[in-house]
Formats: C-alpha cells, structure tokens, sequence
C-alpha cells in the first residue's frame, strides 16, 4: 500500500514508516503466540496519522481489532476504509453520542449500569435487527473510568438481559504494568475474579488487560487479547523499530561574536564566535520548549545542540563544528542519521515525559510523509 506524499513547502516534516509498524506486529504476535492484538490508535495513532495507521494495520493481517479514545477518531478510521473492529475505548458520555457509534459500526465501552441503560435505549430506537458488540470495562485499580468488581455483574446481567446487544468483551487497564509486576498481578487478581463470575454465566466474551509493557513482559496477562500502543510504535524496547521519525531542513545561518544572547529572553549566550542556524520547526509543531538549552539534533550525521528558547514556529542551532553546513541540509529531530540515533524516549528523559507524550504531541500541522509497506 502506498500514500500520496502531501506538498511540502515549509520544510518540516514527520516520516512514517509502515514497513516498521509491521514489522513490529509481527514480532510482538511472535512473543504472544495465539493470543489476539487490538492495536491502540488513539491519540492520532500516537501522532502517526489514524487513517494510514488504521489501514496499515488492517492490512497487515495481524490485528484482530482497533482501539480509538473516541467516537470522532473512530469515525476518521471508518471513513478511510477500514474494516476491523473498532472499540471506543472511552466513555460513552454524553451518551447521544451512542448513536453515532451505531451507525459507524463502532464498538462502545460500557462503563457503568447507567451507560448500559443508554446503550440499550439508543439500541432499540435504531430498529437495528442484528446484535449490537460492546465491550464492559471494569476498574481494578486505574481509577479513571469503570466499574467495579463485584458492581459489575449487575451491568453484565443487564447487557445480556437484552437481546439486541452482545457483550462480546471485557476489560481493564492497568495502571503500573511498566514499574511494578507486583501492583499489575493484583490487578489481574481481580479482573480473573471477574472472568471466572461472568463465565459461570454460560457467555464466553473476550477478556482482555495487558498494555505494551504488560503483554511483552508479564505473560499472565495477555489472557484472549492484548492492546499494544508503544511497542507497535517502536517506541517501548531496543529490539523494536521506531516508526516515526521527525526531520526539518536549515532555512537560516547566520556568524555571531563571542557572548551573543539568542532567542526570547536571552537564555542562551554564545561562549564562542559561533554558527547559528535556524530551523522551521517549535512548540506549535509539538517541539516542547522544556527541550530549550537541551536537547540535541543531528546535522550531516553530527549530533548539534539547541540553543536559546524553542520558539513556537522555529529554533536555533550550533552548527560551528560542522563548518560545510549549508541552507537546506536535513535535520532529524527524532530518528536516525548515519551512525547516530536521538529516540522519542531521549527527548521525553529531558522534558521530564514520557514518550507517549513526544508522539502525541507532534501537531496536524507537520505533514506526514507514508512509506510503502509490504502486505502480510
């Protein structure tokens, strides 16, 4: 599959390479064995693009499922042609929204006896005549949304009281799978309580707990189906392949003197005559201004550090090192050039984050540019 390159003409640009996002599909089904992956989405595919991802994904032949945060996103997946199951891992409020998901083929998440109540309403006034999925989430620790063992066997017995839904799930999500196996194995403690009530029932739904982290280090958890967000990106261990990499282009050098403040505020002063080039690229791209005096970039395979504040649509650089830099030379922000590598996960360190947040918050306004993937 391939997709059109978008018309670049302020060079910043994020890359996005599928060959990777498969690649890494199929190492984590390698890891997990029969066990199902619903790939999570959400977030704009951690900044990776929805629809391309969604697509990829779909033709990879390795997912079984999608998991979006929200009614709008699973709407976008839809639009761009895609098949897979898609469940709404967000709340249903305000519950009109039920009724968009219904006519998407999304599948809701029923997180309280009130959300059943709507689902079941919003059912039968679609006149819909064949069985409706959902999916019930149940908290056994997180303590966002969801409900409560043993409160949940009221939601799951009015579920399967009517006859135009089909729980066709049941989930958690674990709040410390990446810092404590000991936290995550109560957690689990509690959702297998939960299984073993809902199968007395005689009904056999999915059942589904693990993250990245938990699936690929806590076997215990994967149980029917595990939701990989961070490892499918490449941005959770070593052994992965990061599929995104964020670049721009030197728009701007300029020779300053010795003790030379740059940027807002001043914060920074050349300690050196010094070469200072500029990039189109700042906060308003997602490029955190806690990376100010901070992080580093790499020209010509030479790691260049930033200097002054990120401002929101460009920032500086020390290229002095590097005298035959030229005006148009490719700068990679996030990814690898030659021998030298800056991760997702370098940035977050310095911006006291996480990677999560690095991906998700590379805006719409940098275009992302698809390669070509390879079908299963």
């Amino acid at each position: 599959m391939t997709s059109a390159r978008p018309r670049i003409f302020r060079p910043t640009w994020a890359e996005v390479d599928l060959k990777a996002l498969n690649a890494n599909i199929r190492s984590i089904q390698s890891r997990i064995g029969r066990c199902r992956i619903l790939l999570v989405i959400k977030g704009n595919a951690y900044g990776h693009g929805l629809a391309a991802v969604g697509r990829a994904a779909e033709a990879s032949g390795r997912v079984y499922g999608l998991g979006v945060s929200s009614i709008e996103e699973g709407i976008v997946v839809r639009e761009a042609g895609v098949k897979l199951p898609i469940l709404v891992l967000g709340s249903l409020y305000p519950f009109e929204s039920v009724q968009a998901a219904l006519e998407y083929r999304l599948t809701p998440t029923v997180a309280s006896l009130d959300g059943a109540r709507r689902l079941k309403e919003a059912v039968r006034r679609s006149r819909k005549t064949q069985r409706i999925p959902c999916h019930l989430k149940l908290d056994t620790g997180m303590g966002r949304i969801g409900v409560r063992w043993p409160a949940g066997l009221q939601v799951v017995e009015s579920i399967l009281a009517e006859p135009l839904l089909h729980l066709q799930g049941v989930y958690t999500h674990f709040a410390n799978a990446e810092t404590s196996r000991a936290l995550t194995m109560l957690q689990l403690k509690s959702f297998l309580q939960a299984r073993h009530d809902i199968l007395q029932l005689g009904v056999r739904p999915l059942f589904h707990a693990a993250n990245s982290a938990a699936a690929l280090k806590i076997p215990a958890t994967r149980l029917d189906c595990v939701r990989p967000g961070l490892a499918a990106y490449g941005l959770y261990e070593k052994n992965l392949k990061p599929v995104l990499s964020l670049k721009s282009r030197i728009v701007f050098i300029k020779n300053v003197r010795s003790q030379t403040p740059l940027s807002y505020g001043g914060t920074f002063r050349t300690r050196r005559p010094s070469r200072i080039a500029t990039l189109p690229i700042g906060y308003a791209d997602g490029y955190s201004r806690a990376l100010s005096n901070k992080a580093q970039v790499l020209v010509g395979g030479h790691r260049c550090p930033i200097v002054g504040t990120i401002t929101m649509d460009m920032l500086m650089i020390d290229t002095t090192g590097i005298p035959q830099v030229r005006v148009g030379e490719e700068v990679v922000l996030i990814g690898r050039q030659g021998r030298e590598q800056i991760p997702a996960s370098e940035l977050a360190h310095l911006a006291g984050t996480i990677p999560y947040e690095i991906a998700t918050s590379i805006s719409a306004r940098v275009p992302r540019v698809y390669s070509a993937m390879v079908s299963a």
